[in-house]
């Protein structure tokens, strides 16, 4: 009886819930692209999965809802050591903030290797000044063998903010599916599915979108409030400004409430949850996305390769993507009129929109795949597992 073939080394993903969002859409496709002969995934989720989850294609990834109660909820961490003293994981790979406090149980695992990414920040600490924040990281960090950040922005922070030895931080930008997302102009076009009848009508028609999780770090509102501004001072743009809002979450009701208040109702459509993203990114003619906070936004690198210029704000990655001048433009955050007079630059300049979009997704094509991440992900993981074999490559190389 011959013996089994060794599996290869099993990582587990624990983040906060397996719902839309860039961070969770970027686990999904790191571990869908995955060669399995490499390493086996699981994904434990804090929370929830929700139907985001249908979206994994690769074998055997089991996904595990630990449903935590709001608050403080130290039952997690027992319910958490059950699975992980079950799947016995070479690495454990937290994301964010919210899964970070759970890399204390490297403490009862001391053969497992342990990462942690940081993909951006939310509203409890926008600029990453937190000191309480700042200090559970340096206090976790000897647990922590490797921090990836997912921009430059995020790893000089670690460095220079948290004081993380540098040793310890690699930074990866996350990729695109750039043929997925390509805008193909000898192909005819198709208006996405549910669009409001006469919404895209008219040769002249120009249509904002802005694509992600409907929550108050992204800042739909101020979006909102600079249309109705620009509108305002030039009703004559009713006719030919349309504006998309796809994505849901907690602030979809806020949103809906906010635009039938400002009199939007016929010129914004909000489109909920999508499965069909590069169809409406095609429907676009400008992509906008008004963030208070972001890490290295995949909605932007998606857009750019769909040929989209780009309106955003200057937080975090955001200007490590977009050009000011060259692939779009950048404003502060919550400022509305400096985003309604972007808007107007746009709406009234078609060819600097074109020439934008083209250089945006030559961009992208050229610096941002999939295939690079994944190489820089299984390289993180063998380093950290056979350190002396890694060594040695490098020195040859």
């Amino acid at each position: 009886m011959s013996e089994r073939e060794p599996q290869p080394p099993l990582v587990v993903h624990i983040i906060y819930a397996l719902g839309t969002g860039g961070l969770e859409n970027g686990l999904v496709t790191i571990i869908n692209r995955c060669p399995p002969s490499r390493y086996r995934h699981a994904i434990i989720c804090l929370t929830g999965a929700e139907r985001f989850a249908s979206r994994l294609t690769a074998p055997d990834v089991e996904v595990i809802e630990l449903h935590k109660k709001p608050g403080h909820d130290l039952g997690i961490y027992w319910r958490l050591w059950q699975h992980l003293r079950r799947l016995r994981p070479a690495i454990v790979h937290t994301r964010n903030l919210a899964a970070l406090e759970t890399q204390v149980l490297g403490l009862l695992m001391p053969g497992t290797r342990r990462v942690h990414g940081e993909h951006g920040r939310d509203m409890s600490d926008l600029d990453g000044s937190n000191r309480k924040y700042q200090w559970l990281r340096r206090m976790l960090s000897p647990l922590i063998h490797r921090f990836v950040a997912v921009s430059q922005d995020l790893s000089r922070w670690l460095i220079q903010t948290v004081h993380i030895p540098p040793f310890k931080v690699t930074q990866i930008y996350d990729g695109v599916d750039a043929e997925r997302f390509v805008r193909d102009p000898e192909q005819s076009y198709a208006a996405p599915a549910g669009l409001p009848e006469g919404f895209q009508s008219g040769a002249d028609v120009v249509v904002l979108g802005t694509v992600g999780r409907l929550a108050a770090v992204k800042d739909q509102k101020l979006l909102l409030v600079a249309v109705h501004r620009l509108l305002s001072e030039r009703p004559e743009y009713r006719a030919r400004l349309r504006l998309v809002i796809v994505g849901d979450g907690p602030e979809r009701e806020a949103l809906t409430a906010q635009a039938d208040q400002l009199s939007l109702n016929e010129v914004v459509w909000l489109t909920g949850d999508r499965d069909d993203i590069p169809e409406l990114l095609r429907a676009m003619d400008v992509f906008v996305l008004p963030s208070l906070g972001e890490g290295l936004p995949l909605t932007i690198l998606e857009a750019m390769a769909t040929g989209l210029p780009v309106i955003a704000t200057t937080v975090g990655g955001v200007p490590e993507l977009v050009r000011e001048g060259t692939t779009g433009l950048l404003f502060p955050p919550r400022n509305a009129e400096a985003l309604a007079q972007a808007i107007i630059t746009l709406i009234e300049d078609p060819s600097l929109r074109h020439s934008m979009g083209r250089t945006a997704e030559t961009h992208i094509r050229q610096n941002f795949s999939w295939q690079g991440t994944i190489d820089s992900y299984l390289a993180l993981y063998d380093s950290l597992l056979h350190p002396k074999k890694t060594r040695s490559r490098e020195e040859n190389h």
